[in-house]
């Protein structure tokens, strides 16, 4: 699992600042933007897949359609692990330094 892990959990020192919130929020919308990234290439390998496997007079498409399906789905996995990942990183880090009144 160790070759899974690509990134690192966050560990401040200080009570988060204005600034900090604000990159954290960056953060946070960057690693949506990723996701929906990771989706579209998934889902456009599994349509290139459909389309090689329609093709009936090149019979030899069937693997190249198959490792497309199978490239897809490990697309979507790698990408859902990785938001996954971050979000619980970016909420450890913001829930544990949260102060009681928002930034100023």
């Amino acid at each position: 699992m160790k070759l899974l892990k690509f990134g690192r959990d966050f560990k401040p020192d200080q009570e988060v600042i204005l600034r900090d919130y604000l990159a954290i929020e960056r953060t946070r919308l960057a690693n949506e933007r990723t996701l929906l990234s990771y989706i579209r290439s998934s889902l456009y390998l599994l349509l290139g897949g459909i389309a090689f496997f329609q093709l009936k007079n090149f019979p030899d498409f069937k693997y190249l359609a198959i490792l497309s399906l199978v490239f897809s789905a490990v697309f979507l996995v790698i990408g859902i692990y990785r938001f996954a990942l971050l979000k619980r990183s970016l909420k450890k880090l913001y829930y544990n330094f949260e102060p009681n009144e928002p930034p100023k």
